[in-house]
């Protein structure tokens, strides 16, 4: 197999076992710590040999050296680079728990830990797909696939140029918005989330910017008590995407 110029490393041992799982990279090389065999990396080596891809040895110095990191555990690989959807593919994708479709908006997050956070909890939920601008954000990185316990491999994810656009384009598929927004006129518990809607999750700092906020169609709240001011941009969004799941999945019984 040809390796092309541009590729990069996964590391982690669940990264690069979904990435096996998914079947949506092009998986060039392994390397596994040759003082780190066993029970842990069994299971990947298994799925590499089932794939007929050869785990090469390679030293902890060695995979902190290709990986970058010494987060490694004792894995690493070769890959393709993420494989991006376009936003009309993620917007014909039926939602795996519901007859309506969700989708999770992330605006401007560029710590990649809060994007692989949300990420995680968006597969957890069977979102149809997770949109993030193209510029003034974190992308989809190995950092974000390590951070997402591997969810990233799994995920459809839209990378656009204007999320004002791409809220447009949701809307005339009639899909309402609600923006998560600490000043928001509604709790999350009193939207009604059990239509086809999507979900905008603002940045660690500045929250939703204007004209994507002025684009949604509701603004809620998540209820709070003590004295910090608001919580971190994953947890929020974890509180939020999993109220939506619980909403959907009781609409479904009635």
């Amino acid at each position: 197999m040809k390796t092309p110029r541009q590729t990069e490393i996964l590391y982690g041992v669940h990264p690069v076992t979904e990435a096996l799982k998914a079947d949506r990279r092009q998986i060039f090389e392994i390397h596994a710590d040759t003082g780190k065999t066993g029970r842990r990396l069994d299971p990947l080596i298994r799925l590499a040999q089932h794939r007929r891809i050869s785990v090469q040895p390679l030293s902890h110095q060695g995979l902190s050296a290709l990986a970058g990191t010494d987060m490694h555990q004792g894995v690493a690989a070769r890959v393709s680079l993420f494989p991006a959807c376009d936003l009309s593919e993620i917007i014909l994708t039926r939602s795996s728990i519901s007859d309506t479709s969700l989708y999770v908006l992330i605006d401007s997050v560029s710590d990649p830990h809060n994007l692989g956070a949300l990420i995680r909890t968006a597969l957890c939920v069977g979102v149809n797909g997770v949109i993030i601008p193209s510029d003034r954000s974190a992308g989809p990185t190995p950092t974000v696939s390590k951070t997402s316990a591997g969810a990233l491999e799994h995920i459809r994810l839209a990378r656009v140029t204007n999320l004002v656009y791409a809220i447009k384009d949701l809307k005339n598929t009639n899909v309402w918005t609600f923006g998560l927004d600490a000043a928001g006129s509604e709790s999350i518990y009193e939207c009604d989330f059990t239509g086809n809607m999507a979900l905008v999750i603002g940045g660690e700092e500045t929250g939703i910017r204007p004209l994507v906020k002025k684009s949604c169609d509701f603004l809620c709240r998540i209820p709070q008590m003590g004295p910090v001011s608001s919580l971190n941009a994953s947890v929020a969004g974890a509180v939020a995407m999993y109220e939506a799941f619980r909403r959907r999945q009781e609409n479904r019984k009635l």
